[in-house]
């Protein structure tokens, strides 16, 4: 099965290029083939084409490599340095700036996020200091060419970078995710103490960090969130947090086949309550994270399981059937 390589920087070189590097400086050169489980070589310049035969690699000697990578990483410290000065040259006559509308200096208990980019970035400030953990609720799968399949491409180093520190990532999803394609490869290329759950019925998107830091969406598309760090507010994601999470179902690293009762899969008993409660097929489906037509097709194997006829009839053979308590009668 070929692994799949998670992007990383020179400094952190994966296994499989630290032994192909070293081969490579023992024999001369490698078939360019061979490197393809390991592109951060040709990513970094520590291999580069032969002129004679494109189809070798070549090793730049190490203290070369060295000599070149330090340059890079000086230059970029002394572009961060002007960078610095010339912050502090716009906002010192900012902070001489008094009045009652001037903001406190502290770090403020709620902050708005405006655009995906500025939400990563917070995020990834948050998680670079962080060791002990992230929870995480996700409520929708990466949508080819979105912003959340872009948010994913930043996100897999990010944690990665925090599960090599230690940290522990626990994830829900809602049960309509727990096949998915790429969930499930999202965690396979992470290497670390990870585990995600499911259940029907979820909140909102929530990222804790540490327990001092959250983050949740401010609007319907994603391009608002807010960023809390009073304490009240951050303990109170977590807390909820740990309540769904030990009512989820486990998915990964291995997952828990959901018991059916009598015929009424998992995902019937899920809408059986809710038909009882009174909701329309559309509302049941966006609880559930269902289209319309799938959350039809499952109130009518219901409907079928219980010998129902009608809609009326339907509530009223669930509430006598004992699914919603887990017991038959």
């Amino acid at each position: 099965m070929t692994v799949l390589h998670t992007a990383h920087d020179v400094e952190d070189l994966c296994p499989a290029g630290a032994a192909l590097y070293e081969r490579a400086l023992r024999e001369g050169h490698v078939p360019a083939d061979e490197a393809r489980e390991a592109p951060c070589l040709v990513d970094s310049g520590l291999l580069h084409p032969a002129v004679e035969d494109l189809g070798v690699l070549e090793p730049v000697a190490p203290v070369v490599a060295l000599h070149r990578l330090l340059q890079i990483s000086g230059k970029r410290i002394a572009d961060e340095r002007r960078r610095e000065a010339r912050l502090a040259t716009v906002f010192e006559p900012l902070m001489r700036v008094t009045g009652r509308r001037t903001a406190a200096t502290d770090t403020p208990a709620i902050t708005v996020l405006s655009g995906t980019g500025r939400i990563n970035q917070a995020i990834t400030e948050a998680m670079s200091d962080a060791t002990r953990e992230i929870l995480s609720i996700q409520t929708s799968a990466g949508r080819a060419g979105g912003r959340q399949e872009a948010s994913e491409i930043v996100a897999l180093p990010r944690d990665q970078a925090f599960l090599n520190r230690g940290g522990r990532i626990r994830a829900l999803y809602q049960h309509t995710l727990r096949h998915s394609p790429s969930v499930l490869s999202r965690y396979e290329q992470l290497r670390g103490d990870v585990e995600a759950r499911s259940l029907d019925e979820l909140t909102d998107r929530l990222i804790a960090v540490d327990g001092e830091v959250a983050f949740l969406p401010a609007n319907k598309d994603g391009t608002l969130a807010l960023e809390a760090r009073h304490p009240a507010l951050v303990g109170y994601f977590v807390t909820t947090f740990d309540r769904f999470w030990r009512l989820a179902t486990p998915m990964y690293p291995v997952a828990v086949q959901r018991p059916s009762l009598n015929g009424v899969t998992p995902r019937q008993q899920a809408i059986a309550g809710l038909l009882v409660e009174g909701h329309t097929d559309a509302v049941i489906a966006e609880r559930l994270g269902l289209n319309v037509r799938t959350a039809r097709i499952h109130i009518a194997r219901l409907a079928a399981t219980l010998g129902s006829e009608s809609r009326a009839q339907l509530g009223y053979l669930i509430g006598r059937s004992g699914i919603l308590d887990g017991s038959e009668r």
